[in-house]
């Protein structure tokens, strides 16, 4: 069955969710109150439409309570209509509504009004690169919840020639390989325990935050 989610707010934030949830065949409503911002998604989401989100009627009018995930990416300039969008929403019985918040105090806000979850795309990027520029081996993070980071990582050299048996990664460092990316195969494939580690390899690992930048300074 094909999910369906709809989107509030189309700047670049919102306007990147709505595209990557459509290549991924999500059927995406995608709304704004400026036209032109409708007609660039228009060309790639299920539908558009043009409309102050919190217009309590019109919204409800798209019946939130239908879609899969309704996500309110409305950003800082426009507090009052996020926490309005968020309320309204939850309201109009939408399963799970995803805020967007670019401070602590606005998280909070919105959690009240009825956010399922608040997201910080700005800090959330900003910890992600901070992660590669301090270590150059860091690929790529990316959260599993609160407590879990994915990790793609290129191996450190001591870790070239030996097996993860040898190298017992969860018990030194409570880091797991999950599966790696090597040359010459397509897409991942599984860690065989005893295979050597390449220096080509990509290793995905899962950790807790800042396991895995310890790992780094330690070896």
């Amino acid at each position: 069955m094909v999910k369906q989610a709809m989107v509030v707010g189309l700047g670049q934030f919102g306007m990147s969710v709505a595209r990557a949830l459509a290549e991924r065949g999500v059927e995406v409503l995608a709304v704004d109150e400026r036209d032109e911002r409708v007609r660039v998604a228009a060309g790639f989401v299920a539908e558009a439409a043009c409309f102050d989100a919190i217009e309590g009627d019109l919204l409800a009018r798209t019946v939130p309570a239908r879609r899969d995930v309704c996500i309110c990416a409305i950003g800082d300039e426009a507090k009052e209509a996020s926490i309005i969008c968020t309320a309204l929403m939850r309201q109009n019985g939408a399963p799970r509504v995803i805020a967007r918040a670019n401070d602590d105090v606005m998280a909070r806000i919105l959690t009240l009004v009825g956010a399922h979850q608040v997201v910080n795309p700005e800090k959330q990027f900003g910890e992600r690169f901070a992660s590669q520029i301090l270590h150059e081996g860091i690929m790529g993070e990316l959260k599993l919840g609160e407590d879990l980071l994915i990790t793609e990582l290129r191996p450190p050299a001591t870790f070239v020639g030996h097996s993860l048996i040898d190298l017992q990664l969860p018990r030194r460092y409570g880091v797991t390989v999950v599966a790696i990316r090597r040359a010459g195969s397509a897409g991942v494939i599984l860690p065989e325990p005893q295979s050597p580690v390449s220096a080509s390899d990509v290793l995905i690992v899962v950790a807790k935050p800042g396991a895995v930048q310890q790992m780094m300074e330690r070896t």
